[in-house]
């Protein structure tokens, strides 16, 4: 596995993602991190001219190409291409990048590539070609044979990791979504890639409350005595290490960060405001409990800065390094 290219999704043309690929490659050619692209070969070459980057553009034809291949300059597999026309999404560049993830997470899959990296995509755009998930991880679980409940998002940055127990729903749904089941369910999927993916033995999870000073007694809410408390019970039971449930406003201060490995949160905000705002250009949204690595930078398409020169590649090279972090990590626990 360790010795297996990384596939990398071109994601929308029109935004940010083929200039962030061709900076990645100019600066991890030289660390040897070896990955490849699927379609868009004029794309990436137009997108590395405009920002001045050193991406010359091979194209392979197979998977096992990419290694001796990205000695040479970015390996790009010949498939579907568009104009690069930065900034104006249109559908030709939405059927490119669902043609791009399908085929990357085929090559994942099949044992082909190491680990899947997803540059980012519009859903809007991706709609409108027929995509009918909302989003990629929906995406990956059904074509991994996964419920989507076994899919658990996680933003990781070199400081701080967050899980939200409840990702794309409106605020007032989140009280009803909640319950302990659903929690010991994605904490143990959690713990268990901690020690899968990222090496670490015995992973310390800690889980925020859901009401303003987690409910202060019962005077804010009582979801934290009736829903949170008991699931972290039960994890601590099953012998996971589990803390909370913690006031979110005091789980992310430095003196907190230090004491848990990952911190599981009750609604999206909650666990993407922190890692965003302290780690923003070097965020990474990776996807847990498939049977594939996918990893992708935790920020959007930024259509409105594409083709500017301005876009900052941190967050998709720590996207592929940690992939590649991850892959060598399974190897050593599954071997």
């Amino acid at each position: 596995m360790a010795l297996l290219p990384l596939a990398v999704s071109l994601g929308d043309p029109a935004g940010i993602g083929p200039e962030i690929i061709c900076a990645s490659y100019h600066r991890l050619k030289v660390s040897g991190m070896p990955f490849f692209v699927f379609g868009g070969a004029d794309v990436l070459r137009a997108a590395g001219e405009m920002a001045g980057i050193g991406c010359p553009i091979i194209a392979i034809n197979d998977p096992s190409e990419a290694l001796e291949a990205f000695n040479h300059g970015l390996p790009v597999i010949a498939g579907p291409d568009s104009l690069y026309r930065p900034g104006t999404p249109d559908d030709e560049g939405a059927a490119l990048a669902l043609f791009s993830l399908a085929e990357a997470t085929r090559a994942v899959l099949l044992g082909q590539a190491g680990a899947l990296v997803t540059a980012p995509v519009s859903k809007a755009q991706l709609g409108k070609v027929g995509f009918e998930y909302p989003g990629q991880t929906e995406f990956l679980a059904q074509v991994s044979g996964m419920a989507p409940e076994d899919a658990v998002m996680m933003l990781a940055g070199p400081s701080l990791r967050t899980v939200p127990l409840t990702v794309h729903v409106a605020l007032a749904e989140v009280p009803s979504l909640l319950s302990a089941e659903l929690i010991t369910h994605k904490a143990q999927i959690v713990a268990h890639a901690l020690a899968r993916d990222f090496g670490i033995v015995s992973p310390r999870l800690a889980l925020t409350g859901l009401n303003p000073h987690a409910g202060e007694n019962g005077q804010f809410g009582d979801e934290e005595t009736r829903i949170i408390a008991p699931a972290i019970a039960a994890l601590v039971e099953a012998g996971i290490d589990a803390v909370g449930p913690v006031p979110g406003d005091a789980l992310f201060t430095p003196m907190m960060r230090g004491t848990y490995d990952a911190a599981l949160c009750m609604y999206h905000d909650q666990a993407l405001i922190p890692l965003k705002a302290l780690e923003f250009d070097q965020g990474v949204n990776v996807t847990l409990g498939l049977p594939l690595i996918r990893t992708s930078p935790d920020h959007g398409t930024a259509f409105d800065i594409a083709g500017t020169k301005s876009a900052d590649p941190g967050a998709m090279i720590a996207a592929l390094e940690m992939a590649g972090s991850c892959l060598a990590a399974r190897a050593r626990f599954d071997g």
